[in-house]
């Protein structure tokens, strides 16, 4: 799946990912897809929780070496 918007939240702390995640989705248009990638550990609680509470759908969250890389369609 290929994302149409990459954000690097590489090394920002609870809650800049989902503040960064959020800016970047309510500039896309419904259906397109937020890849976003995070190393804070807060952010695998925070992003499926702000996804459900804001109508996104998280496609996946993958470990890499880099951090967590998620996937989230715009809802």
């Amino acid at each position: 799946m290929k994302p149409d918007r990459i954000v690097d939240a590489i090394g920002l702390l609870c809650p800049l990912p989902v503040l960064r995640a959020r800016k970047v989705l309510n500039d896309m248009a419904v259906g397109e897809i937020l890849q976003i990638t995070a190393t804070d550990a807060m952010a695998q609680i925070d992003m499926p929780s702000f996804c459900r509470e804001a109508g996104h759908e998280l496609l996946s969250c993958t470990d890499t070496d880099q951090g967590q890389v998620y996937l989230i369609r715009r809802g």
